[in-house]
């Protein structure tokens, strides 16, 4: 690294966040590699955690994108406006909530700033029940509050310190997965984290299906053909052993459910795939 790393983690959370797998992971990295891709971002716990000299990120969920750019162009007008909504909240909490949830129902919300719908994403995050991001058919944001009273939406620092992150090191997409895993190169290190198969897939209005979890394998083989390092974590389902244990690495490892509503069903088997051997 040519630069310092910072304590940067998730402002958010989101489903099927990696943090909790942040160790494993780390222990099947390639030993070197130049640029980093992220083609299905969320939180960002890796990303955050690698602080790779040149990164680049996506996610198909425009209004996830827009928290990206806004912590990158705007952060303190950003915290501002968070702490207004802690500020509002804590008077009538419930009915805060709620109002704050219905916004993207109005006929004009389409012209509201991007400053403004990020600090309402985030404080519905922080606010919602287990931190569940989920929206309807329609686009809207559907989650019931957690009734808590009082909470934070943000850590300044941690704010501070993925902004400066972002602005020099980061590239920041929206789009397909395609799109940007296409730009990656010989030597250049790809970490696919996509909607899991047969898991809940409503991040955004748009699910992914099987045949999206095949044109991942195709695009996951075309990468690693090409002499990229490719990583990917999914569900440990017949799909996804069928298309990847014939060529590539698989190794089992145990997760925690952080958002399933019943928690003695909050643990569940995932695979991390690889195409390299660790170490190389």
């Amino acid at each position: 690294m040519s630069f310092i790393k910072e304590n940067i983690k998730p402002f958010v959370k989101w489903v099927g966040g990696k943090t909790q797998l942040i160790k494993q992971i780390e222990d099947r990295l390639p030993k070197n590699f130049n640029n980093y891709f992220e083609p299905f971002v969320g939180a960002g716990a890796i990303f955050m955690h690698l602080q790779n000299d040149k990164t680049f990120i996506n996610d198909i969920s425009e209004e996830l994108i827009t928290a990206y750019n806004t912590i990158k162009e705007t952060p303190k007008e950003l915290m501002s406006l968070l702490k207004q909504h802690e500020i509002e909240h804590e008077k009538n909490p419930k009915e805060y909530y709620y109002k704050i949830r219905a916004l993207d129902r109005n006929k004009n919300w389409s012209d509201v700033s991007d400053l403004k719908k990020t600090a309402r994403m985030i404080y519905l995050n922080k606010g919602c029940f287990n931190g569940l991001y989920r929206v309807n058919k329609s686009g809207f944001f559907n989650v019931p509050w957690n009734k808590k009273e009082y909470f934070k939406t943000f850590d300044k620092d941690n704010i501070l310190n993925l902004s400066k992150f972002l602005n020099e090191n980061v590239e920041i997409h929206c789009g397909d997965f395609e799109a940007i895993a296409e730009k990656a190169q010989k030597g250049d290190f790809i970490f696919f984290d996509p909607p899991y198969d047969s898991a809940y897939t409503s991040y955004t209005s748009q699910d992914f299906d099987s045949e999206d979890q095949k044109r991942l394998f195709r695009l996951f083989k075309k990468l690693s053909d090409r002499g990229c390092y490719v990583m990917l974590t999914n569900h440990n389902t017949p799909l996804i052993n069928e298309l990847y244990n014939v060529e590539f690495n698989i190794d089992l490892v145990k997760v925690r459910r952080a958002v399933n509503r019943q928690g003695n069903n909050r643990t569940g088997e995932e695979v991390i795939i690889y195409n390299y051997s660790i170490g190389e």
